[in-house]
């Protein structure tokens, strides 16, 4: 089972392209920098790209219209 789920991060952000979009800019950053909004430990995730869905649904990812 994927978290966070598509459907709660929908709620957030209207479109899966954009979400996607953001997601991959999110993680390429995390990959590059390993500068993390959370304590490692927090994450339920491993892998980057599931990282940065998990930042985008607390809130800490904020995305522009």
């Amino acid at each position: 089972m994927l978290y966070p789920s598509i459907d709660k991060l929908l709620n957030i952000v209207d479109s899966k392209y954009i979400l996607i979009h953001v997601a991959s800019i999110r993680s390429k950053q995390i990959l590059a920098n390993r500068h993390l909004q959370m304590k490692e430990a927090e994450y339920v995730n491993k892998k980057e790209l599931g990282r940065a869905l998990e930042e985008i649904e607390k809130g800490f990812v904020k995305i522009k219209k």
